[in-house]
């Protein structure tokens, strides 16, 4: 989803010293070409907004996690059943889909 790839852009590109991997534009820029090429990038689309309103509505959901609960209306929208995530923990309220931690694969 293009905001999977947004968020990647705004991590690889912001420095070391702020949590960041520090990757300069054109090494990012390859990066997402190599995903694109790997994975199937799902469009934003007008119903994924209604989806993640019902969502925070229901899940009762604030702050910064509005964020996360925007890909699960689009998962939900494209009908995604499984989330691949280091973070998890902001993933458990969500009871519509299945989240997945790389480790313990």
């Amino acid at each position: 989803m293009p905001q999977n790839l947004i968020e990647f852009w705004a991590i690889a590109t912001r420095p070391t010293t702020a949590n960041g991997l520090g990757l300069s534009i054109v090494k990012t820029s390859l990066e997402i070409r190599k995903f694109k090429r790997y994975f199937t990038v799902y469009n934003d689309i007008p119903n994924i907004f209604a989806e993640w309103e019902n969502l925070v509505l229901k899940h009762n959901v604030s702050g910064k996690n509005v964020h996360d609960t925007r890909l699960v209306a689009a998962m939900l929208t494209h009908n995604i059943t499984h989330l691949l995530t280091f973070n998890t923990k902001d993933f458990k309220r969500f009871t519509e889909v299945t989240v997945i931690d790389p480790q313990n694969i």
